[in-house]
């Protein structure tokens, strides 16, 4: 996302864009590519590497998984945070809300009010976790060791965080006063829309987060014992490569829904606000995705790729790589966020690495995976064979839901809408647009243009 100067002569007035002074409809001078991403590719891949040499230096560790998982997201998302802060200078961008040329304007009385806020919104999620049994069992235990190991030490640093930020920021009066505030005085003006977003957020990172980690440190086990495995032949190295696809995207992942901070430019602008939109994303994850596959979705057949290609060497190889290079991408869309993954959330807009070719080449490349690794077309017979191929398609529509409510979730903000206009013209499936003007990229009516924050 390109830097935005605030208007000096009318402060209260939300600040003008470049990509707002563009009339969308207007033939405006061709840009050679899509509007600046908040994201450098460059420093992504530097943050990549120093987390898979951690994971190399400790492969033979014995600490605990929790332990691992948290240095090697830290050898990942350190570099990228100090490299960003160096050559693109997030902490400076008007996104951040922060002015650091203002004066320093920090209360501790107001912080203290925040606290407050803070208090009360892990006091509701803490016992959401009492509450719902999903979360009783022995699954999430590596969640809880984070929380006890490295908690006292996070709401530590948010003492300081929390006035660096309300020093400096441009409205300090945020969700975290609001309902601090509202707790104290239980006043009528309290901004319940605003706290309504606040808690949005956190559900975000509150479903995700635990279960992504719990992922991430199962991820960090397969690793250790697959490259300690000998390797023999294609498919003992295709299954070291497919794991380590997820176990990238998994440290990016977990990386992007903790580091939701406005100093480095990663915090939530706002979340999914529509039923549908985070219906089309949970159906996706687990426990639901479960329930509903076994159910409703099951497109698996009694053959997958590996045991039908067995004795087909040549093919097998083909095969299985085309399914890496799926995967491939798939992880690779995810070192594009460097450390501001997170799903339902707008944390930035995206115009670089594989976002440069199309607005959705996770979902794209993911979903053709699934076609090449179950195989639903081969069975014993036409019928079942057409049965999972419905099956299969059901869950494709599903993520074509996910990817047009993401697409007006996002609109919101000017930049998206300038990018999505353009990838209509550029992007690699341009031609289906073309083919079916439906499917083309329009900006939704009243959406955009509106101000980020």
């Amino acid at each position: 996302m390109a830097v935005r100067t605030p208007s000096q002569r009318n402060p209260a007035r939300p600040p003008k864009t470049a990509a707002r002074e563009r009339h969308w409809g207007e033939a405006k001078e061709r840009r050679h590519g899509p509007p600046d991403s908040c994201t450098n590719m460059w420093i992504n891949t530097a943050g990549l590497l120093w987390g898979l040499a951690a994971f190399y230096a400790l492969r033979a560790s014995t600490l605990p998984k929790y332990h691992l998982a948290v240095i090697i997201m830290a050898a990942t998302a350190l570099p990228i945070l100090l490299l960003e802060a160096l050559f693109l200078r997030t902490y400076s961008r008007e996104s951040t809300g922060i002015d650091w040329a203002g004066r320093w304007n920090g209360s501790w009385q107001r912080v203290s009010v925040k606290l407050i806020g803070l208090a009360v919104t892990l006091g509701v999620f803490a016992f959401g976790y009492w509450l719902f049994p999903e979360y009783h069992g022995s699954f999430y235990d590596p969640f809880w060791s984070l929380l006890k190991a490295y908690g006292p030490w996070a709401l530590a640093l948010a003492v300081p965080y929390f006035y660096i930020v309300d020093a400096k920021s441009r409205q300090p009066c945020d969700a975290y006063w609001q309902l601090g505030h509202w707790v104290i005085s239980r006043r009528a003006q309290t901004d319940w829309g605003l706290i309504g977003k606040h808690f949005l957020g956190w559900l975000v990172k509150g479903f995700f987060l635990p279960l992504m980690f719990v992922y991430l440190t199962q991820g960090i086990g397969d690793m250790q014992r697959l490259a300690a495995a000998p390797k023999r032949g294609f498919v003992s190295w295709f299954d070291l490569l497919y794991q380590l696809t997820f176990f990238i995207d998994l440290m990016f992942t977990v990386s992007g829904y903790i580091l939701t901070l406005r100093l480095t430019d990663t915090h939530l602008r706002w979340a999914e606000p529509t039923l549908l939109g985070w219906l089309a994303a949970l159906v996706c994850y687990q426990p639901f995705h479960s329930i509903i596959s076994a159910q409703y979705l099951h497109y698996q057949g009694a053959l997958t790729w590996g045991p039908w290609l067995a004795g087909k060497p040549a093919l097998e190889v083909v095969w299985g790589c085309a399914i890496l290079v799926c995967v491939g991408i798939y992880a690779w869309s995810t070192v594009c966020f460097g450390c501001r993954f997170s799903n339902l959330t707008h944390r930035g807009i995206l115009t670089n690495g594989t976002y440069r070719f199309t607005k959705h080449p996770a979902y794209v490349s993911k979903n053709i995976s699934w076609w090449l690794i179950s195989i639903p077309f081969i069975a014993d017979n036409a019928g079942t064979a057409v049965r999972q191929c419905c099956l299969l398609l059901l869950l494709n529509v599903i993520y074509y839901l996910r990817a047009i409510t993401e697409e007006r979730h996002l609109s919101r903000d000017p930049v998206y809408v300038e990018y999505a206009l353009w990838m209509n013209e550029h992007g690699v499936f341009r031609w289906v647009g073309r083919l079916i003007p439906a499917l083309k990229y329009k900006p939704p009516a009243g959406l955009a243009g509106t101000t980020a924050d």
